[in-house]
Parts: structure tokens; sequence; C-alpha cells
């Protein structure tokens, strides 16, 4: 916006150019501005009363929030089951009850309002990560992601060993162990066991099972497991840290659960029943935001098409009822379909969906 004084310069300026021979449009462009402008200028008196858009009135849409709206959707996120939860995860748990109020977007405009809207929970916000060679699951079973983290103890220097193996295509974990000491016959059993309880041996095409550079999951051991359970071992990139994206999302996840103890594990069986908790909360309670907020083992079991079915037919319905809300389509609750470990070119994912005769990706 340009100020009065300003305004009054300018125009006194292109008056000065004009009255001396030029022409009035070679003047405004001069002076930097639309001749068009500057007859608006002088047909809303705003040569004298400067802009009035800063002090204009504005009133609310008539399809807004109304004041007990907006109180519900504050008393909804201050409840104690969504005090650490963002709207993302707010709104879709409130479908799936049958409940719908508002979007995310209006349950972040009336939490920032209110000053609650800094960053719930002990993460930090995500970073982009860079991809490279690519895996693609179009069903489970297909792709697994395993790797192993330190969890801390009461004693400095001292650590317990967890081992996870993540399905790519629906995000469940698995297999797990926890260990007191990092160990590659612990890794060949976990992956022999997994294999075991998935079925693994009559199937006729194997999964792959993605790691990284660690020497306990590259050990002769752990080869020759995969080798006898027929499974095709896949690793990271030497100094290349997201090649494994999902299993360190996963246990970033795990580390900043509420339950997780900052100060560390007392005991080894204390840790595997922090294990044996966190594995089914995120398999079966976990909303998880990469498969449109169903939880692993709906997803797993293709519980999630009707899930996912059921919510996009109530939007359909709050859409109904106040169609103004709504300046575009309702939010897009189409299953998700094939997924990709460090995805490529769009052509390479598009060509591996054709051969295999997959669902293509969800829009």
């Amino acid at each position: 916006m340009i100020s009065l004084e300003d305004r009054s310069t300018l125009a006194l300026g292109i008056h000065t150019a004009h009255a001396a021979g030029a022409r009035l449009h070679l003047a405004c462009d001069t002076a930097g501005i639309d001749l068009r402008t500057l007859q608006r200028w002088k047909a809303s008196e705003g040569l004298t009363a400067g802009d009035r858009r800063p002090g204009a009135h504005r009133p609310a849409p008539a399809h807004a929030l109304t004041p007990a709206e907006r109180a519900e959707v504050l008393a909804v996120a201050n409840e104690p089951r969504f005090a650490d939860v963002p709207p993302a995860r707010i709104v879709p748990k409130l479908a799936d009850e049958g409940v719908y109020l508002a979007s995310e977007s209006s349950f972040a405009r009336v939490l920032r309002e209110h000053g609650q809207n800094a960053h719930r929970g002990r993460a930090k916000a995500p970073r982009k990560v860079r991809p490279p060679t690519t895996h693609i699951a179009s069903a489970p079973r297909q792709v697994w992601c395993w790797d192993m983290t330190y969890l801390p103890t009461l004693v400095l220097g001292q650590w317990f060993y967890l081992y996870l193996i993540l399905d790519l295509y629906s995000r469940k974990i698995v297999g797990w162990e926890v260990h007191a000491t990092d160990d590659s016959e612990h890794a060949a059993h976990l992956v022999r066991r997994t294999a075991l309880a998935e079925g693994i041996a009559s199937m006729p095409g194997k999964p792959v099972l993605h790691g990284d550079n660690g020497s306990t999951l590259k050990a002769t051991t752990v080869l020759t497991m995969l080798y006898w359970l027929g499974i095709k071992p896949s690793y990271s990139r030497p100094r290349v840290s997201d090649d494994n994206a999902y299993a360190e999302s996963l246990f970033r996840t795990a580390k900043y659960r509420p339950e997780f103890p900052a100060k560390g594990f007392a005991t080894l069986d204390d840790a595997r029943a922090w294990a044996i908790e966190f594995v089914h909360w995120y398999n079966v309670e976990h909303h998880h935001s990469g498969i449109r907020y169903v939880s692993p083992a709906e997803r797993r079991d293709g519980r999630d098409v009707a899930i996912l079915a059921a919510r996009h037919a109530l939007y359909q319905q709050a859409r109904q009822r106040n169609p103004a809300r709504w300046s575009r389509d309702t939010r897009n609750w189409a299953p998700i379909g094939a997924v990709t470990l460090n995805p490529e070119r769009d052509s390479v994912v598009a060509a591996h969906l054709e051969s295999h005769d997959k669902q293509p990706l969800a829009a």
C-alpha cells in the first residue's frame, strides 16, 4: 500500500509532467503506477483520505463457524485424549466416531486464535528427505524394512538393543526383539521367526528386506539365513542416511512417545514390556498419516477401504448440510495404493505397476 504522503508526491509530479506536455499514461509509467490507479485515487478521495482498506469493515462470511461451534472445537481439541494430538489426527479420529465438527484448517485456526497453535508433542517439526533407489510394495509381504536402535538404560554407557521389521505396504511391525547385546545371531533369529509368522515359505514371491549398512545386518550369519529363507537383502547406499527412511521414522515415533522413559530403562524386562505396549499401540491404535490415518493392522487386513469409504460418506453429508464451507472437493479419503521406498522417477513406478497389473497410486 502507498502512503498518503507518497500518493500526493506522485500525483503532483505526474500533474507537473502532464502540464509540461508529457502524455499522462507515460508519466504514470515513469512514476511506477498505472493510469487507472491515479484515476481511482482522484475518484475515491484517495489523495485526501488515503488508503481505506486497513480500516474497512469486513463482515464475517455467512458460512463461518458460529461462536458455539468454535467453542465446541476448542473444547474437543483440549480434551485429555487430544491434548498432545494435532488437528491432522483429531479430525480423522472424530470421523471414525461419526462426528464432524470442522476441517483441519478450521481446527488450526481456532487454536491459533487462542494461542494454542504450538507444535504438539515432544518431536521437532519434520524435515524433507532426499530419495534414491526404489522398492515398490503394492501389497503386504512384498517389501520389509528393518533396523536396530539403541535404548538407553539407567547406567551411563550401557544400552539395550531394539530390532524391528516393518512391512512397507501396511506400516505394520511384523517382527521385533529387545536384547542386551548387539549380535548378528539376534538379527538372524528375528528374521527367521518373522518369516515363519508371516508364512513366507508358502509364498511364490519372497519379500525384499531393506536395511542400512550396519555390520550386524550385513553379517554372514544374517546373509546365510536370508538365503535359506529366500528373502532378497537390500542395503542403503554408503554415507546416505535417508535410504531407510521408514524404519528411521518408526524409531523416531517410538522414542518420542510419552511412555518412553527419558532417563532410560532399569532392566531388560522393563524394555521388553515397553516394546510390547508400543508395538500393540503402533499396529492397532496408531492412526498413521502415510496411509490416510488408519491403523497398520486395518491397512494390513484390508479394513481401511471400508473405513475410508465411511469417512468419505460422512464428509459428503457434511458438505450437503453446508455447501458454502467447501470451495473445492472434500478431503481425499481414497485408499493409498502402492508404496515406494526411496522413489525414483514416476515413470519407474508406473512401469512397475503396469507390469504387475497393480492398482496405481491414489490421487
